[in-house]
């Protein structure tokens, strides 16, 4: 089967697939399946095809181990999150990254030390680029 070209972002359910994969590292659909909450209660049907989707999209490759397929992510997490950040700063705070964190700090759920961490990243970013 030929593989689509691969699309910016994951689906809710995708993206609860790929957190499990990047968790392991690589899995098959029990593997990954198993790592879900219970409640989830998805059938082994449903977990192939999610895995199936996202091999088809580019975001994993599958290769079969006896009877059995192991899925790998193409893509790392922290690349995934910089694709997504940068979206919703184009898509939701008219591309300026600036709006995007005023946003968040302005959050009352931040406590002080998530506050002074935050500060502590910007001002260390700050130093890398102005040495």
């Amino acid at each position: 089967m030929r593989k689509k070209k691969t699309t910016n972002l994951l689906t809710e359910v995708e993206l609860e697939f790929m957190n499990e994969l990047w968790a392991l590292g690589q899995g098959s659909v029990r593997d990954v399946l198993d790592r879900l909450p219970s409640e989830r209660n998805l059938a082994y049907t449903s977990g192939a095809t999610i895995l199936r989707i996202l091999d088809e999209k580019g975001f994993v490759e599958s290769r079969k181990t006896g009877k059995t397929l192991i899925y790998t992510p193409l893509l790392e997490k922290d690349r995934y999150q910089a694709r997504s950040l940068q979206n919703l700063s184009r898509t939701l705070f008219d591309d300026t990254p600036a709006t995007l964190v005023a946003r968040l700090v302005d959050d009352a759920g931040l406590s002080e030390a998530d506050l002074e961490e935050i500060r502590a990243l910007v001002e260390r970013r700050l130093q890398n680029d102005s040495g």
